[in-house]
């Protein structure tokens, strides 16, 4: 069905924040945003969390999802929305489930000639060094590790409880970039391009959440090609995944001007901090606009 804006306004539409990952924190705070934006606009929205609160037909008409991580980006909400028939914000449940997985994600990429690092699982040290070791479904560089030498590795290995739900990849330097994608009047549509200069030796979860910790420059540093291609390219694995609403894709730009896409995020931030409001910004579309856009993509 579909909706005109007023008919929206006199929906339920449920925020849906908190929830069990590592991540609660902060998308408690995306939540809040997004309450707040939709409360503004005249909207009848309001603020559950998964851990604590019943999500039902009866009260809820849309579901806004600003879960980040398990649970939430997995499609395990998604699933459960859906045997609910509760419309919702974002990508269904398979493409939710395809980019949480980067091993799943980097094999799209493989398909569809989009490059990525070299990867592996993590069990055994069969990249060249130096390499990156992350979870194999998580977020906000969760659990993130720098592996220089095999004493590295081993120190990892030792203390590390789940090997298994790790992956390594190769470690690529160069500038940090990110593509936020948002499909405005139903076309997909990449943003300008936000370059991260974190403070940290990466763009880990102080730098991402913590005010002052990252040097943002928008539009990135990027000759015309580069710029164009690395949009090219978050749009081609946001379709390639099934992704719907909106996205945020990673890269590196190496000093020859490579690109190298790491993941794909399904449900990017939506704090102050976060870097797709600042993309839409710079793209001339307030956040207010930014939250309208998302909640149409629940029809």
């Amino acid at each position: 069905m579909i909706y005109t804006k007023d008919q929206l306004k006199s929906l339920n539409i449920s925020v849906l924040a908190g929830g069990v990952s590592d991540e609660r924190e902060v998308s408690q705070r995306s939540g809040k945003n997004v309450y707040e934006s939709l409360r503004k606009m005249g909207y009848k929205a309001k603020l559950l969390d998964p851990k604590t609160d019943r999500i039902d037909k009866d009260t809820t008409d849309i579901a806004f999802i600003a879960l980040h991580g398990t649970f939430g980006e997995d499609g395990t909400i998604q699933s459960h929305l859906d045997k609910l028939e509760i419309p919702y914000t974002g990508s269904t449940c398979i493409p939710s489930l395809l980019a949480m997985n980067k091993l799943t994600c980097k094999a799209i990429m493989s398909q569809h000639q989009i490059p990525t690092a070299d990867f592996s699982h993590a069990l055994r040290l069969n990249l060249d060094l130096p390499v990156v070791i992350k979870p194999i479904a998580a977020g906000s560089s969760i659990g993130v590790h720098f592996i220089y030498t095999e004493a590295d590795y081993n120190q990892w290995l030792n203390e590390t409880n789940d090997p298994e739900n790790y992956f390594m990849e190769s470690l690529i330097e160069g500038q940090q970039i990110t593509v936020g994608v948002v499909a405005l009047n139903a076309k997909d549509t990449a943003f300008p391009i936000l370059e991260l200069v974190p403070k940290n030796t990466f763009y880990d979860y102080d730098a991402k959440y913590t005010e002052g910790m990252t040097e943002f420059i928008i539009p990135a540093r990027l000759d015309n090609k580069t710029e164009q291609l690395a949009k090219d390219m978050a749009i081609k694995l946001h379709q390639a995944i099934g992704c719907r609403g909106f996205s945020r894709t990673d890269m590196i730009v190496s000093k020859k001007s490579e690109l190298t896409v790491l993941e794909l995020n399904t449900i990017p931030g939506l704090t102050d901090l976060s870097d797709l409001p600042a993309q839409a910004k710079a793209h001339g579309i307030s956040f207010d606009e930014l939250i309208e856009h998302i909640l149409f993509s629940a029809l």
